[in-house]
């Protein structure tokens, strides 16, 4: 994980080392990435998120494009 100040930064740093932009995430929706992902793994149930509880995550938190499909 790259943490970026700008855009212009992040299409910068891309530039000069040739490589495309990829889609981004911000700060916000990092956090509220980490708080679906881990809000139950003190739990005996504890698991990670799959296939459809991926989906609904990533929607939610406005995580869309090809990037972030899920193969079914």
């Amino acid at each position: 994980m790259l943490l970026f100040r700008s855009e212009e930064h992040v299409e910068r740093w891309c530039r000069t080392r040739g490589l495309p932009v990829q889609p981004r995430v911000s700060m916000a929706q990092l956090w509220e990435l980490a708080v679906a992902w881990y809000a139950n793994r003190i739990t005996e149930e504890s698991r990670r998120p799959v296939g459809d509880e991926v989906r609904a995550i990533f929607d939610r938190i406005g995580l869309r494009g090809p990037f972030w499909e899920i193969p079914a």
